[in-house]
């Protein structure tokens, strides 16, 4: 096979000329953070260390000149063993590489940013009668710190990118979400949720936190509510829009709260520690369409009785479903009124009445 050097040389351009078209789809912090996760994954970084200001500045203006040079140049097709494949072509391109211990990924994340990476295959599993590998060192990735994606009806789990989410979902944590924090890390034996704490246990963490990336994902695949290509449509009619976000929250809801997802893996299992990290970070236009997670969270951490959380997860997978048809009903509306901004002002409305 072509020297793996080669091939990374090839993801990571694709990567940034992703990042140089699309960098702007992101506000000026959130733009900020995410370059501040590829700069400790370019320098080797643990995901807690902080480096000064200037030196980070000097890095974020080569690479915007790298973009500058990139902006208009088209994804480059991967030249694998002399043969030529269009870079989302995952599956033909996989199979030369499984041999290598290394797996490709490609696709289109949030607003259809198309995303890229090369990793390590550190470990590969059956779950629920799918692949699922369990991918160790990035050769090469994007902007985009994605812990874990489905692909070609497979599970991948992104241990360097997911130690960088879940430090920044603990250091980021907002006071409403405290709580939980402590109670999984009393849970762990854990005394403080200071940083000193956390990053000596933050490997600890994501053992135990790596299967609710992993079944959500399976979730998502399983999941037989939402037609992936009406999804698909929607997604693509709406990119960047309000449509969009909460299509896409009501999707992550129905993987999680579905037979296969996250919360009925935790019920399944008895995963405390798990249930109270989740509770932790649930938040935003997903705790206020599923308020009951947190409420009943507060009663199981008294009396340990899991039909507590499980009526309040077949709550959750109703009102996702009902919010899928109110999205699927509203979609079509818009087609036949040719007015897709009555779409966006329906559903503004309905988040805004939560």
């Amino acid at each position: 096979m072509d020297n793996k050097d080669h091939i990374t040389r090839q993801v990571l351009k694709n990567c940034d000329i992703s990042d140089a078209k699309h960098a702007g789809l992101y506000s000026i912090c959130g733009l900020a953070l995410r370059l501040r996760d590829l700069y400790k994954w370019e320098k080797h970084l643990d995901p807690w260390i902080e480096k000064d200001s200037a030196e980070i500045l000097d890095w974020i203006g080569l690479k915007e000149d790298l973009w500058a040079h990139l902006a208009d140049q088209d994804y480059c097709r991967l030249s694998i063993n002399g043969k030529s494949f269009d870079p989302f072509d995952t599956e033909n391109i996989n199979k030369l590489l499984a041999s290598h211990n290394i797996l490709y990924g490609a696709g289109y994340a949030q607003s259809l940013k198309p995303t890229f990476f090369l990793a390590v295959i550190d470990k590969k599993m059956t779950i629920e009668g799918l692949d699922v590998f369990v991918l160790g060192q990035e050769l090469a990735r994007d902007l985009l710190t994605l812990p874990a994606l489905s692909q070609d009806s497979k599970v991948l789990f992104r241990k360097d990118s997911a130690r960088l989410f879940l430090w920044d979902q603990l250091f980021y944590l907002k006071k409403s979400g405290q709580p939980f924090l402590w109670y999984a890390l009393k849970k762990c034996g854990i005394e403080k949720a200071t940083p000193k704490f956390l990053r000596q246990h933050l490997n600890s963490l994501l053992d135990f936190y790596q299967y609710t990336y992993i079944y959500h994902e399976l979730g998502e695949i399983k999941d037989k509510d939402f037609d992936k290509n009406i999804w698909q449509e929607i997604i693509g009619a709406y990119p960047q829009s309000i449509v969009e976000h909460f299509t896409r929250t009501i999707k992550d809801l129905l993987a999680d709260t579905n037979a296969y997802g996250t919360l009925h893996h935790i019920i399944r299992e008895h995963k405390d520690i798990s249930l109270g990290l989740y509770a932790a970070f649930f938040d935003g236009l997903a705790r206020s369409l599923f308020p009951e997670l947190r409420a009943s969270f507060e009663h199981f951490s008294k009396s340990g009785n899991w039909e507590d959380i499980k009526k309040a997860v077949s709550i959750g997978h109703d009102t996702a479903r009902r919010g899928k048809d109110m999205i699927i009903d509203l979609y079509h509306e818009g087609l036949d009124r040719e007015d897709p901004q009555w779409v966006e002002k329906k559903i503004e409305a309905h988040i805004n009445s939560l």
